[in-house]
């Protein structure tokens, strides 16, 4: 069952994952209120705010770039940890393309497989999101893409972006499950 809190956890955690603008901070602080029902997540999304309180806001531009755009294996394209670069990853950007094209969703200079779009998305589309559309991206797209975005750091890292991607993993992990056991 889709409530405007959750509408609103997608959306705000597709904001974050995108390139840090001046509100950031504002939106970390609401999103860490946001997830008080989720202990566990909110734990790891304390990390983020930790990180992201005592940067200036150009360095945190920097470590955005340095985690998402520099490292391979934490781009932030859901194909591409699915499928590398081969012609699944382009069926799926099709497929996904094609889905948000009928819902009048635009995404507008990304690829459609970039995770914050594919979060927003979901956002605006709770409906859709619950469906069986949805539950696969999700289940099939996005859970395994975080789980290898996760495989570089380590445990002790000290990038905030550790913790957010792990956050955005638990509360996915617990949508799914909420969604098996109302089936």
């Amino acid at each position: 069952m889709t409530t405007p809190l959750t509408d609103s956890l997608y959306l705000t955690f597709a904001n974050l994952l995108d390139y840090p603008t001046p509100q950031t901070r504002q939106q970390a602080e609401a999103l860490l209120a946001q997830l008080q029902p989720h202990p566990e997540a909110a734990q790891a999304f304390e990390m983020f705010c930790r990180g992201i309180e005592s940067i200036a806001f150009e360095r945190l531009q920097e470590l955005y770039t340095i985690t998402f755009d520099m490292q391979p294996l934490c781009y932030p394209y859901i194909g591409y940890h699915l499928f590398g670069e081969s012609y699944k990853r382009g069926a799926l950007m099709a497929q996904l393309n094609e889905t948000y094209h009928a819902h009048d969703f635009c995404p507008q200079q990304e690829l459609p497989d970039h995770l914050p779009v594919a979060l927003r998305f979901l956002g605006l589309q709770p409906a859709l999101r619950e469906a069986e559309f949805g539950q696969t991206l999700i289940a099939e797209g996005l859970l395994p893409a975080l789980e290898k975005m996760l495989q570089p750091f380590k445990q002790q890292t000290e990038n905030p972006y550790f913790g957010i991607l792990t956050a955005l993993r638990l509360v996915l992990v617990r949508a799914t499950e909420k969604e098996l056991s109302h089936a």
